[in-house]
């Protein structure tokens, strides 16, 4: 029966039937029993149920016994416990320790049977103590669970006879959240909270690992007392989304308690699954006994229920499980008899995903089990089970009753005593505050989450108050302890409203001083829950790191802190060291020749004198609020009973010691001159004797609260040692009135009755000073000390991980032992000293060069890789150095820790290094302080200026020694990160680190993630460490995946608050103190919570803190510059930028809001819209409307005025500040009150301030609503993107965005697959209607190429739509969305319009060959015709076949000759006779032939110069080009002779110059511009002439020489026209005539071929050859006597395979050009990725033929190389090749067979002939084939149309047959309309084809007309194009990337006006079209191909690359790998 009764359900409990009258299913309903967890829990809640409802009372006393001792120890429904304190007796009027003790006896009593129910059917008996303490007790007690402690059970069910007596209230209470079970339910979390698996652990107590963290069983529950057998606290866990009800029987099969385990087996009841917990690899025999143990107990049907779960501690131990499994054969036995269920989990069961497996396995489990329980009928022998089924309730009950009587009454012994009492009312407390259950401790982050209400409220329920107690005072906002519960006002005013008036106005004394009637319901009432309650459970219920940081804000909110702590549960006293361990305070004393001095000190190591109060007995007067007056009299530092958030009741202050330190200020008005300690014991000291006895001890002055007391009284023993003792005494007397009274030396004694106040304190205050003054052996309070009292726990001796954490750091600290705090850095941390300063420096250098660093003719590109080497010998030196052991156990310690050891860790080495360097570095403030004291009383006596120049030089020595001695672990890290940096930028590891350097990335993401900041700028150095950055957030992308993050950044003045601001809006801990605490910039991530995602669109904030602007230590080492690089990179990466402002100071405003103002205007430019709000702190009224409304108006004028400012230096027009920024000053300004209410260091945080915060946060929150954020991956970026552009001088020109040109990128390949979709579908389509026409259908519209190409247009705009909506880029790409749509219809337009268009030129040319085809027809008639009749007439003659041929022949010329009498035969072309004639019109005839026979036309385009046609004009004859500035400046001061400046180039060039060569000078002078402008004209005139060509309808009418005409005349006018352009030149006839012979060559090739097709096409004689074989057959088959039907059937077939035939080319063609695109990698994807290939191929053939022609002529090196990777797939493809083909001509079979089935029946339905049926037949296949109905005889004599219908599918089977066999290859595919090659250069040839006019690389947009300008990801060298120097023969080495950021000039089009490289957009339209940003990244393809080619090159242009163009060193170690990685890694 008892198992009835667990675990987690509401059950039904049998009743007896005999004596009920109702059938044994009949039940009741019990309360939910939730968590059952060992034996203890089973036994405790099942017998309870037992009392209840059995008649098992008339068992023994041991049974009542027990009862009465575990009823009230029940944590889990007794919610009613009562406080028990003296204070709280006082303070209640019906509550005392006898009523309490009362109200357990009378629980216990025994049960009587009332209105003479059956003995078994129990209803609850009477109560019988004090109604009105009952009723107290019973209030709001909302859980059905806990109604059994006080009230009636319900236990009949709504069916049951209603004579049976029940409690209505509570019954009502559980009707409608009852939900019985139900059969085969679903393992789904229900709304009530019921459990949603319930499972049993059992196994070794080895191996498990209970912890907090453990999310299966948590903590070790305690051990009760005088117990036979281990007893844990019930448990439940949240575990994956559910919630498991978990009973822990770990262990418990090695004890034993035999009869105890029988028990067990009968009390389980539905269990969803065991859990059988094995050590992995550690079988020990207790375990092999384990599942028989279990056997035993639970019965043999219980192994269909048993998971095996093995635990590890270290992963790797998982690696051999299979081995285990197959070697170890008990271990196999084992898992055999579990039927192979097992699951893996480290031995803390902390892993999330583990846990969700383990929860999969047991549902899946529980579906295997048929959705079955174990339950307790199964707990029997297989033959007893029918039996046991058919008992009675009471028969089994009977049973068990005497089965259990004897075990039970072992435990009688028990008896309750106090501590069980304060155990349960602390549950009790847990329960309401909605903290009950929550065994797993609280931890940080938990709270540090966004949430979604606001904690601005005063007042909230009951079950908030844990929650917006803890977010308060993360917020600093000491009204945290004055909150309100809801449920407690809302009652109370409604009482006062709801009493009813009467209308006779009645008695005033009566009214006034008569009792006054309590409310009905007053005594159902219980206390509000005490705050200090609140806050003491929330202590109890964190983890270590949670209460440390809630101590610390406690006392940063002027708070007394927890110094002895009870244990509710233990009773032991607890000393939380811990949580002091990040407690500072600073204080001023003055000594007694009036010199102040501060100290700033850690409070655990403060040694002060102690003062401590106490008292005995219960007071009238309130201990904490006296003590309040002698700290603040305007703060509660100590909480009272007169507080807002006090009650009558309290629960867990009783016995707890507070403590909290007075700090002077070193002001007149302190009450102490020196600091001092202030404890207070809260409860009757008599009662925690304890406590009293160290605070005692260790006080320098004791302070007690006595009521009038008997001189026997028990206190006054203890009273009279104090007196007696040697330390100061002071009695506080609540009931005597008597002043300050010395009793006797030191010795004091106060009263406080009806006295003032005031008085009262100072007499206090001055005994107080006196007792401290005069007692010269006063001990001195050390924190540290208390741990060493004996019979306290030390937190930080009782946590394995805190103590371990604390080892490895004491053990790293132990090394800096000895050492000089200034050079700690320098030898510990030597990476981030001046190694990487000085590469900083280079870095910058590189980024930035400098018109004086480039001495005169240096070059650029050599100075570049010259400072690429050294910053790469600084990275080795920095690989090389040794690392210090101290680093290496830093790392060492993140890499083998568990996490919660490495938090340890990293706290306790932040503590210790900051006491390490504390007190240092305070000595070091000091002299500085001295120092710039010293220098500003020199700077007033104008005869010292010597003096003040020592004096600030000793200053400036201080200083820096202040800055070497400032050690943290953002030091520490830094340090790694630069190991990290110089290992990853050589590609080696370290020779002394033991561990890979690729690992670390992943340890600084780890501590990200926990809770610590990253330094994203170093401060020191001024620099991001870019490479280390983004490794961190790559690591950070594989911990968390790439979520979405908030960015909110904050800039100010330095000392503004912005680290407070955002320490108290998000409970972060960034380092905060007066002057520069914060270096650089750091960032740090805060999670939201899941509640807020349904709002938000991200998954964390990232908050990034920086340094203040305008520092002061910085202005004689720091510039402008370096607040705007900040301000620029701040506002760059911030969603939200929060500008802080301290006060409202104009002019202060005046310096921050230009910086600020500047970088919003630089991120509109560079098209970033971050968002921004200005906080003003240190507002003094921010309530005044008017006045704030004044500072709004002030702050938008001064917003616009410095907008006009920013605008000039960033060279733009903008006005107002909303014309940059969208900003309301409405909404977007916040002003914050002073932080301080009243003066520190006493003074707590203003409240308003926190209110400020919760506004300003909220509003942060409602803006973030509308953003989604960015990813990691892009946050990433975009720290590179705004890094490497401030690293350059220009940042808005220097800026790129690689977020957006990946985005780009990645859309322009989706737009080649839209674009191949459309051209794809087209193609088909022309196939269809090219089909059509020529089976005479001459009408095609429009609308129906619209129509067909429908479906893929929707297919593609779906795609599209999709893409950009759901995109996880999505934001950034809807920029481009209208652009990218309009194309797509453009392109859909343009290919439906040019479709149309060779529709209608194919139908014009139908047209014109009606006549000729209708010739046709007639030909063939009458050749069918007279092969008929010549084959019948020979028939009979017997004429052999040799003969019959002979004939035939003959007939054939006959028949030939007089069908083409009258058509004379087409002239061969004399093409080059005709191009000699056209050009000798203008030209001599002689000298074009000369020009004709030198061949010099055919290398026109290839040409490396063209000297040779150029001729210069006289007045620009010696101006040239030169890119350098330094150069150009030359040039203009040397003299204007010849001679003279031939020599000057002589010798700078160091190249011969030999005098008699002519052309030199031409060739020095012209610049590579100009050839490339006469290259440009030449590729241009091609390109027109090759248009001319493919309008040319030579293939339709024939060659005609006015084509020539046309293209030669197309010629002469482009030249003419490039002529009158160029200002400098004139091109000679030769270039005209070469141009025009070389296009005419190109047009030679393509006529010939299209005439000859015309001549296939038109000449009689070429058809009616061809026409031979078909006739020579007919002939053949009619003289053999073959039928018609026969005859015409094989001709049919013979037209149908040509066109079948061309019909499957064309569908091959389109259907292997989509598998290339898919096979072949370098067509995949779009255009750029094509340029990879070639790039590679080129370099892998190393042609520097090929390489010209590609940068020189692109295009056709494009479509060249995609015909060779066509044939190179044909290649090696020709089996699918022919399998496609294959296929598709099957398909074409089948549908011609269709159609001859198709025509067969339609046409005998009508009775048509033969001529009928080829007419449907070829109507049914005009769109798959080219067929005419008029050429295949007379059809109308076939009569049989079943027999056309079989021969003709015979002979088609035997012509696809034929066609398959003779397809063999790729080259057969002579007759398909586009080649695959065509279609593919269709598709990757209609993109923009601009090359850059520099280094001639080709833009990578794929489309022409793109938005913006063109750009390249990597630009080339532009000597490939031939630019050189200026006055000499030196080709450049300079790359436009480079080049661009450098203040040197070129000149445009060999003009004489130069242009800087940095405005090259001035140089022209060309070049102003392009974008170039300055870009230091490495491509070392071209470089390889300088070095590699550089004879070549230098060959092909005539120069070389000396003199100022020498090729650097570092070029020519690249190699031809080098080369193709970086291709593969860049592009």
């Amino acid at each position: 029966m008892l198992g009835e009764f667990l675990p987690g359900k509401f059950h039904k409990a049998p009743v007896d039937s005999r004596k009920e009258g109702i059938t044994p299913t009949t039940s009741v309903l019990f309360p939910p029993l939730r968590f059952i967890c060992g034996y203890s829990g089973l036994v405790h809640q099942s017998i309870k149920s037992f009392s209840k409802y059995t008649s098992f009372q008339s068992s023994s006393d041991g049974f009542q016994s027990l009862i009465n001792s575990y009823i009230i120890m029940d944590q889990e429904t007794d919610d009613n416990a009562m406080d028990t304190s003296p204070e709280s007796y006082r303070d209640s009027d019906c509550v005392s320790p006898s009523v309490t003790h009362q109200y357990t006896n009378d629980i216990m009593d025994n049960p009587q049977v009332t209105n003479q129910e059956p003995d078994d059917v129990l209803v609850n008996p009477p109560i019988k103590h004090d109604e009105k303490c009952t009723e107290t007790l019973n209030k709001d007690n909302d859980d059905p669970a806990v109604a059994d402690s006080t009230t009636s059970v319900p236990f009949t069910s709504p069916d049951q006879d209603p004579g049976v007596k029940t409690s209505n209230k509570s019954h009502e209470e559980y009707k409608d959240n009852v939900k019985p079970i139900e059969e085969g339910r679903n393992l789904e979390p229900d709304d009530h909270g019921d459990p949603d698996v319930t499972v049993a652990l059992f196994g070794s107590s080895e191996a498990v690992q209970f912890g907090c963290d453990n999310s299966l069983l948590g903590e070790k529950q305690p051990c009760l007392k005088n117990t036979e057998f281990p007893m844990t606290i019930p448990i439940q866990r949240k575990i994956s989304e559910h919630l498991a009800s978990v009973i822990n029987m770990i262990g418990l099969h090695e004890t034993n308690l035999e009869p105890l385990n029988q028990d067990i087996g009968q009390l389980l009841n539905e269990i969803h699954a065991f859990i059988f917990v094995v050590r992995l690899g550690q079988l020990t025999d207790e375990d092999k006994m384990g599942i028989e143990w279990l056997q035993r107990i639970f019965g043999d049907r219980v192994l269909s229920f048993v998971i095996i779960l093995f635990t590890y501690e270290r992963e790797e131990e998982t690696d051999t499980i299979i081995d285990d499994l197959k070697n170890n054969s008990v271990l196999a036995q084992l898992v055999e008899k579990c039927e192979g269920r097992y699951h893996i989990c480290s031995k803390n069961m902390n892993n999330q995903s583990e846990m969700r497996e383990l929860i999969d396995k047991i549902k899946q489990l529980f579906t295997e089990n048929n959705q079955q329980f174990y339950t307790r009928a199964m707990n029997k022998p297989s033959g007893d089970l029918q039996d046991s089924e058919s008992q009675s309730g009471s028969e089994t009950e009977a049973s068990i009753g005497e089965t259990k009587a004897q075990p039970l009454e072992s435990l009688a012994q028990l008896q309750p005593d106090k501590s069980d009492k304060q155990k349960l009312g602390a549950m009790q407390l847990f329960d309401r505050i909605q903290l009950k259950g929550k065994h797993q401790k609280l931890r940080t982050v938990d709270f540090l989450k966004p949430i979604v209400q606001s904690q601005s409220q005063e007042s909230c329920g009951e079950e908030e108050l844990a929650s917006v107690f803890l977010q308060k005072l993360m917020m600093l906002d000491y009204r945290a302890r004055c909150l309100q519960s809801k449920g407690n006002n809302e009652q109370h005013n409604t009482q006062q409203r709801n009493n009813d008036f009467s209308e006779d106005d009645g008695d005033a004394f009566d009214n006034i001083f008569g009792e006054t009637a309590k409310p009905s319901d007053e005594t159902n009432q219980i206390d509000a829950v005490h705050l200090m309650d609140v806050q003491m459970a929330l202590l109890h219920c964190a983890d270590s790191f949670l209460k440390q940081l809630m101590v610390t804000k406690l006392s940063q909110c002027q708070y007394a802190l927890p110094l002895l702590v009870p244990n509710p549960f233990t009773q032991q006293i607890e000393f939380p060291l811990w949580t002091f361990r990040q407690i500072n305070k600073s204080w001023k004393t003055t000594d007694d020749e009036g010199k102040v001095s501060s100290k700033f000190q850690p409070v655990y190591k403060a040694e002060t004198p102690m003062v401590a109060f106490f008292r005995f007995g219960p007071v009238t007067s309130s201990k904490s609020q006296l003590m309040n007056s002698l700290i603040n009299e305007k703060h509660n530092t100590f909480f009272h009973r007169n507080c807002p958030g006090s009650s009558r009741t309290r629960v867990l202050m009783d016995g707890l010691v507070e403590i909290a330190w007075y700090c002077p200020s070193g002001k007149k008005t302190d009450k102490f001159t020196h600091c001092v300690a202030i404890c207070n014991l809260h409860g009757d000291a008599g009662a925690n004797e304890k406590q009293l006895h160290i605070l005692t001890e260790m006080a320098s002055v004791n302070v007690v609260f006595l009521p009038q007391l008997g001189k026997n009284d028990k206190s006054m023993a203890k009273i009279q040692n104090f007196y007696k003792d040697s330390k100061p005494l002071i009695c506080l007397l609540t009931d005597n009135d008597s002043v300050l009274t010395e009793m006797k030396e030191w010795k004091y004694k106060i009263g406080l009755k009806d006295r003032n106040q005031s008085v009262v304190f100072e007499e206090i205050r001055r005994a107080i000073n006196n007792g401290l003054l005069s007692f010269e052996s006063s001990p001195i309070f050390k924190l540290e000390d208390v741990a060493e009292r004996s019979g306290i726990k030390v937190d930080e001796e009782n946590d394995e991980d805190l103590k371990r954490g604390k080892e490895v750091a004491q053990k790293m600290m132990s090394l800096l032992q000895d050492k000089d705090l200034t050079e700690i850095k320098e030898s510990l941390l030597p990476l981030q000293g001046k190694l990487w300063h000085q590469w900083c420096e280079k870095n910058k250098e590189l980024h930035r060069p400098k018109l004086g660093e480039l001495h005169k003719g240096s070059n650029i590109e050599k100075n570049k890789s010259s400072k690429q080497s050294e910053m790469l010998k600084i990275r080795e030196q920095q690989r090389t150095s040794v690392i210090s052991q101290f680093i290496q156990i830093f790392i060492q310690n993140l890499n083998s820790q568990t996490r919660n050891e490495v938090s340890y860790f990293l706290k306790w080495l932040g503590i210790l290094l900051d006491d390490y360097t504390g007190e240092s570095l305070s000595a070091l403030l000091h002299q500085y302080d001295e120092k710039w004291s010293t220098v500003l009383d020199l700077k007033k006596k104008q005869d010292k200026s010597q003096q003040l120049a020592a004096a600030q030089v000793e200053l400036e020595t201080v200083s820096e020694k202040l800055q070497a001695a400032t050690f943290g672990l953002e030091h520490i890290l830094r340090e790694i990160g630069q190991i990290y940096e110089s290992c990853s930028s050589v590609k080696r590891n370290k020779k002394d680190m033991t561990f890979d350097f690729s690992s670390l990335p992943r340890l600084a993401a780890e501590m990200m993630m926990s809770g610590f900041p990253l330094e994203l700028m170093d401060g020191d150095a001024a620099h991001v460490p870019l490479i280390w950055v983004t490794a961190v957030i790559d690591a950070l992308i594989k911990k968390l995946g790439d979520q979405r993050v908030y960015v909110l950044s904050v800039l100010g003045i330095q000392s503004s608050g912005k680290s407070t601001m955002l320490n108290a809006m998000f409970g972060l801990q960034f380092a905060v103190s007066a002057g520069r605490c914060t270096r650089g910039a750091f960032m740090q991530l805060v999670r939201v919570s899941e509640e807020m995602k349904a709002q938000l669109k991200f998954d964390y904030i990232l908050v990034v803190d920086t340094e203040g602007l305008r520092a002061l230590e910085l202005a004689g080492r720091s510039t402008r510059n370096r607040d705007n690089e900040m301000a620029t990179f701040v506002v760059g990466l911030g969603n939200m930028t929060l500008i802080n402002i301290f006060g409202e100071n104009t002019a202060e405003m005046q310096d921050i809001l230009q910086i600020v103002v500047q970088a919003f205007m630089r991120m509109k430019k560079i098209r970033l819209n971050p968002s921004c709000m200005f906080v003003h702190q240190n507002v003094s009224d921010v309530t005044a409307g008017e006045k704030n409304m004044e500072g709004r108006r002030r702050l938008q004028e001064k917003l616009d005025e410095m907008t006009k400012l920013a605008a000039k230096e960033e060279d733009c027009d903008t006005e107002f500040f909303s014309d940059v920024i969208t900003f309301d000053v409405q909404t977007d300004v916040k002003y914050f009150a002073q932080l301080w209410e009243g003066s520190p260091p006493m003074a707590p945080p203003n409240p308003d301030y926190s209110r400020n915060i919760q506004e300003l946060k909220d509003t942060i929150l409602s803006k973030a609503s509308t953003s989604g954020g960015i990813t990691l991956s892009q946050f990433k970026m975009r720290i590179s993107d705004l890094w490497n552009a401030l690293l350059n001088e220009s940042f808005v020109f220097s800026f790129k965005n690689t977020l957006e040109i990946a985005v780009y990128r990645k859309l322009e390949t989706k737009y080649s697959d839209w674009t191949w979709s459309l051209r794809s579908a087209m193609l088909s389509i022309e196939d269809k209607f090219y089909n059509r026409i020529a089976n005479g259908n001459i009408n095609v519209q429009e609308k129906d190429l619209l129509a067909d190409m429908r479906k893929t247009k929707e297919k593609v705009e779906k795609s599209i739509m999709s893409y950009f909506e759901e995109d996880k880029d999505k934001e950034i790409l809807c920029q481009w969305r209208g652009r990218f749509e309009t194309r797509v219809n453009d392109l859909h337009d343009d290919l439906v319009k040019g479709t149309k268009r060779k529709l209608e030129e194919a139908i014009e040319q139908k047209k014109a060959r009606e006549k000729l085809d209708q010739r046709r027809t007639d030909y063939e008639n009458e050749l069918f015709s007279r092969s008929k009749e010549l084959a019948l007439s020979l028939r009979n003659t017997g004429t052999d076949e040799n003969m019959l041929n002979k004939e035939f022949d003959t007939m054939w010329r006959k028949w030939v000759t007089e069908m083409t009498k009258d058509t004379p035969p087409l002239k061969d072309l004399n093409f080059w006779d005709d191009v000699a004639r056209i050009l000798s019109e203008n030209q001599e005839l002689t000298f074009v032939n000369e020009r004709l026979n030198q061949k010099d036309y055919e290398l026109i385009v290839h040409r490396s110069d063209y000297f040779v046609y150029i001729r210069l004009k006289k007045h620009l004859e010696h101006s040239g080009e030169a890119v350098s500035s330094e150069e150009a400046g030359e040039s203009s001061k040397k003299s204007k002779s010849g001679f003279m400046q031939r020599f000057g180039q002589k010798i700078m060039s160091g190249i011969e110059y030999i005098t008699g060569n002519q052309k030199a000078p031409e060739k020095t002078d012209l610049n590579a511009e100009c050839h490339n402008s006469i290259r440009r004209l030449t590729q241009k005139i091609i390109q027109e002439t090759e248009m001319i060509m493919k309008k040319s309808p030579v293939g339709t009418r024939g060659y005609s020489d006015s084509y020539i005409q046309e293209i030669t005349d197309c010629v002469q006018k482009s030249v003419k026209q490039h002529e009158s352009m160029s200002q400098k030149y004139t091109l000679k006839k030769e270039f005209s005539i070469d141009l025009s012979l070389h296009v005419c060559d190109i047009a030679r090739q393509k006529f010939t071929e299209l005439h000859k097709e015309f001549r296939e096409a038109t000449d009689p004689r070429i058809f009616l050859e061809k026409q031979k074989p078909q006739h020579w057959n007919i002939f053949k088959n009619y003289y053999k006597g073959a039928t018609t039907t026969t005859i015409l059937s094989e001709f049919i077939c013979g037209k149908l395979g040509p066109s079948i035939l061309q019909a499957v080319y064309n569908k091959t063609a389109i259907d292997l050009a989509a598998q290339m695109r898919s096979d072949i990698p370098a067509l995949r994807e779009n255009r750029p990725n094509l340029e990879k290939h070639i790039l590679k191929s080129l370099a892998e053939k190393e042609d520097f033929g090929q390489y010209i022609k590609y940068i020189h002529n692109p295009r056709k090196h494009f479509k060249h190389f995609i015909k060779k990777e066509v044939d190179r797939y044909f290649t090696k493809q020709n089996k699918m090749i022919q399998k496609l083909f294959k296929g598709n001509l099957t398909e074409k079979e089948l549908i011609v067979s269709n159609a001859i089935k198709t025509a067969t029946v339609e046409v005998k339905s009508r009775s048509g002939d033969g001529k009928m049926w080829f007419r449907c037949f070829t109507v049914s296949l005009t769109d798959e084939l080219k067929l005419t109905e008029n050429s295949c005889g007379d059809l109308s004599e076939i009569k049989d149309l079943d027999f056309l219908e079989t021969d003709l599918s015979d002979n088609l089977k035997k012509e696809t047959t034929k066609l398959q066999n003779s397809f063999t290859s790729i080259n057969d595919m002579k007759m398909c309309r586009k080649s695959p090659d065509e279609i593919l250069i269709d598709h990757f040839c209609q993109c923009c084809w601009v090359q850059c006019p520099f280094c001639k690389a080709i833009c990578t947009h794929t489309m022409e007309s793109h938005p913006g300008g063109h750009s390249v990801p990597f630009h080339r060298n532009i000597g490939l194009n031939g630019w050189f120097y200026r006055g000499t023969k030196n080709l450049s080495i300079d790359i436009c990337t480079t080049a661009v950021a450098s203040d040197r000039s070129f000149y445009p089009n060999s003009s004489k006006y130069k242009v800087p490289w940095n405005k090259y957009r001035k140089g022209g339209s060309k070049y102003a079209n392009w974008s170039i940003t300055p870009d230091h990244s490495e491509l070392p393809y071209w470089k390889w191909f300088v070095c590699r080619f550089q004879k070549d090159l230098e060959e092909y242009y005539s120069k070389t690359f000396q003199g100022h163009g020498q090729i650097p060193d570092e070029w020519k170690e690249y190699t031809k790998k080098d080369a193709l990685e970086s291709l593969e890694k860049y592009l």
